[in-house]
């Protein structure tokens, strides 16, 4: 693929019982989400049509046995699950489990043989679909096994870009995990993104503090002195525009999220609520760091509300657009490097 070509996006439906069907749907639905890519969905023939007639959403889909008959033209479904199963919308079971496993692990084994370029992600229940083989807090953890590198999880939205040090641990397990060296290693995650995947030049990071207003001087706690602020000046003394650190309960202003590319925060709810209040349906999970784009919706199954025709497909169509302009991003640079590299070779 060049960086002018339509990608081909793999799609993982999640957990059946929820609403990622209908926001897949939903999404390919839209003439201009279709333009855009070819899309090739990972989802058992039967429940796809039982969706679309439940939904009363018409999409044009052709059926494919294998991916080498992809048609470029057309939203591909392809069953590679194997399963028979039966939609009772949200209910949480094993079987809706076994279903999204499955999609999940096709889906990402075609970006991994270079038959699919990109890889968006419907949710998933991050308990039912535990297994002999899926023994992992998230997609996040899974994908970096199955591909390699390095995970970051980034949550991205025009006005905030959020990683995070820790991720899927117990709130009482975040401070003994938070070491200089991690906070080293995701703040250049965060910069490498920024750089590559958003065509951000020496982006300015900004570095939150781990306890309430960063610690007071040691008065509420010293993991900032112990540990963020010899990371912070490390960084700095290494030429990376790094700052902080910040206290959380007042940094995400309007005034402060215009001065910053993009913020480490130290743990989940510390950066993905302001995240999640700011970004609301636009927002997008990326996981960084790894060699092939994944991206998706930044909500949970919603079995609330599943099978009810509500469903709000807006994160799942930003997860489809990120995806393919960090893609475009990644392609342009991968050219310029070997043009630069033959340069080098004359």
């Amino acid at each position: 693929m060049n960086s002018d070509s339509k990608p081909i996006i793999a799609i993982s439906i999640g957990d059946p019982n929820g609403i990622g069907l209908e926001i897949i749907l939903k999404a390919l639905d839209r003439k201009d989400i279709q333009s855009e890519a070819t899309y090739v969905v990972f989802c058992p023939w039967k429940l796809w049509i039982f969706c679309k007639k439940h939904f009363k959403l018409n999409v044009s889909a052709r059926q494919i046995n294998n991916l080498n008959e992809i048609h470029l033209d057309k939203v591909n479904v392809i069953d590679s699950i194997g399963i028979d199963f039966f939609v009772t919308f949200g209910e949480d079971t094993k079987d809706a489990g076994n279903v999204a496993f499955h999609s999940l692990e096709s889906a990402a084994q075609s970006v991994l043989d270079n038959q699919c370029d990109i890889l968006v992600t419907a949710p998933i229940n991050k308990a039912n679909i535990q297994s002999t083989s899926f023994q992992f807090p998230g997609h996040t953890e899974y994908l970096e096994k199955v591909w390699g590198g390095n995970n970051l999880m980034f949550m991205v939205h025009e006005q905030i870009k959020v990683g995070l040090v820790t991720q899927h641990i117990p709130l009482k397990e975040v401070s003994f995990k938070i070491t200089a060296d991690k906070i080293i290693d995701k703040f250049k995650l965060i910069h490498k993104s920024l750089e590559i995947d958003f065509n951000l030049k020496n982006p300015v990071i900004g570095v939150l503090g781990v306890n309430p207003h960063a610690g007071d001087q040691g008065l509420l706690g010293d993991e900032e002195i112990t540990t963020v602020i010899p990371a912070i000046k490390e960084l700095i003394n290494s030429g990376y525009l790094a700052y902080g650190p910040h206290p959380a309960d007042s940094f995400f202003s309007s005034n402060n999220l215009s001065k910053y590319d993009g913020v480490l925060a130290m743990y989940h709810d510390q950066g993905l609520i302001p995240f999640k209040t700011i970004a609301g349906v636009e927002g997008v999970n990326y996981t960084a760091g790894l060699p092939f784009v994944r991206t998706s919706p930044d909500h949970g199954v919603g079995y609330d509300i599943a099978g009810k025709n509500v469903a709000d497909a807006q994160s799942f169509i930003e997860a489809i657009y990120t995806g393919i302009k960090i893609y475009k991003h990644r392609m342009l640079e991968q050219a310029l490097t070997e043009n630069a590299l033959k340069g080098k070779r004359k």
